[in-house]
């Protein structure tokens, strides 16, 4: 359905600011997750820069008036569709919106717009021995926007945390064009509803972050790397269990299964054995050599083949570059074959060894290529499906292997997506994790802040995925 878009031009915004090119709204059809994926793209009706909040309020006011939807935008690094205007409407690309508003570094602290690269606000803080510390593996290429839309983590997250503990208050625009502030520059509040970590996490169908403040951390004083090889995936995944639960003090663990080191050589040309393994970084201002002697102890318990560390910086780079990299590995392994979608499932840390046991065996027993890897510290557990698209069988299969992984986590008690968000692809599994009750007032939630249905239509709720908007499935 085409969408009427043209009073965008009557609004207080430059030419630039505004396009109807058909280049410019492909470009914005798609994210990262979607982009491989013949004909899950949209296409919006026009694209939009805002360069400020006056901008994103009005053109959130003038959408909401007139009926249209409205899709925030960012790096377009999602993996589940987050981005993709569903319902067509406008793209509101917030790039632009990329500046440090303030820096005050007694506080531990930063205000900035939502478009900024995460890691550049890495390198704005360095120089005070600061750093952001829950940046995700794709902190390098995504915005702070899109981190806090999605609730984002990544490799450090078993020490510092997911992105919402990090952000303290937040400027954000509601479906009619309201401009509100939540939380404050306090380290605590106990004053009224936490409006603040409603919206983290609510993919942009709720309100449009236009800045945020965010907690700082200090550098630590001392900082080693390294990896460990295992005989057997599980003797790898137990050891993590087992480190985790004795509050080793690691900043990163990460599993490895031996199919994934083959992809990262193949990929990177690295010379990573084809065996399990655990990357680990270690974090500390003193005392450092003594968490690592706990934790080759702790592997040592689980038959650990080889421990292996290093205090080079470019010995490091290059360890954690295989392990960055393994997405764009596994996608890129066989021409003939595709992922089917991005698994992305957590656990409890007690039941991380059965979800990695429980994954590999159902790949033997549907015969499908199923490389793992994960924020393993956390419970995380990254996953693909790797199918023939041509195949319809194995399609077929690779189907029902993902669905029952998914509905496996949230049997043992954990989730179906533990950073990438529901968005498009996760929307069937709403009611199994949280129940019907709690989904409900998830809409009603949402049917308040936005009744018209402007923001981000057809994310997260499944009666959206046929096309209608929230607004209409009651009909």
């Amino acid at each position: 359905m085409t969408r009427d878009c043209s009073f965008l031009e009557a609004l207080d915004l430059a030419d630039d600011q505004i396009s109807f090119a058909d280049g410019r709204r492909e470009s914005h059809a798609t994210d990262f997750g979607t982009e491989q994926n013949d004909g899950s793209g949209v296409l919006p009706d026009a694209v939009v820069w805002p360069e400020c909040t006056d901008d994103v309020s009005a053109v959130l006011a003038a959408a909401t008036d007139r009926g249209v939807p409205v899709t925030p935008y960012a790096a377009g690094t999602g993996l589940e569709g987050n981005a993709v205007p569903t319902h067509g409407g406008i793209s509101l690309d917030l790039t632009r919106m990329d500046d440090v508003v303030d820096y005050r570094p007694d506080d531990v602290q930063i205000d900035v717009g939502p478009g900024i690269i995460g890691s550049d606000v890495d390198e704005y803080v360095a120089g005070d021995g600061l750093f952001f510390p829950p940046l995700p593996s794709s902190g390098d290429i995504s915005t702070i926007g899109g981190m806090i839309a999605t609730d984002a983590s990544g490799m450090q997250t078993v020490r510092y945390g997911e992105v919402a503990d990090w952000v303290l208050s937040l400027e954000a625009v509601l479906a009619d064009g309201t401009v509100v502030q939540t939380g404050s520059r306090a380290v605590k509040t106990s004053s009224g509803y936490n409006l603040t970590d409603l919206i983290v996490g609510s993919e942009g169908t709720l309100a449009v972050v236009t800045e945020a403040t965010l907690e700082l951390a200090g550098r630590p004083e001392q900082i080693r790397g390294g990896r460990a090889f295992f005989e057997t995936l599980d003797d790898a995944a137990e050891a993590v269990f087992d480190a985790v639960r004795t509050d080793v003090g690691v900043a990163r663990i990460e599993l490895v299964d031996g199919v994934s080191a083959t992809m990262a050589n193949e990929y990177l040309g690295s010379d990573l054995p084809d065996a399990p393994m655990v990357f680990l970084e270690f974090h500390a201002n003193h005392g450092i050599e003594e968490e690592i002697d706990l934790c080759r102890a702790i592997f040592e318990d689980h038959g650990v083949a080889r421990f292996e560390m290093s205090d080079d910086d470019d010995e490091m780079d290059a360890l954690w570059r295989a392990r960055g990299e393994l997405a764009y590995a596994v996608a890129t392994y066989d021409p003939a074959l595709e992922p089917l979608h991005p698994g992305d499932v957590t656990v409890p840390i007690s039941s991380y060894p059965t979800v990695v046991r429980e994954t590999k065996r159902l790949a033997d027993e549907y015969d499908l290529l199923v490389p793992c890897f994960g924020h393993a510290g956390d419970g995380n557990l990254h996953y693909s499906v790797l199918v023939d698209p041509d195949d319809s069988a194995q399609l077929e299969r690779g189907e029902r292997l993902y669905r029952e992984i998914v509905e496996l986590a949230i049997e043992l008690g954990g989730t179906a997506t533990g950073e990438h968000g529901i968005g498009q692809g996760k929307r069937e599994y709403l009611e199994p994790e949280h129940g019907a009750g709690a989904v409900e007032a998830m809409r009603t939630i949402k049917r308040a802040l936005d009744p018209n249905d402007t923001l981000n239509p057809g994310k997260i709720f499944p009666e959206t995925a046929d096309g209608k908007r929230l607004r209409d499935s009651e009909q």
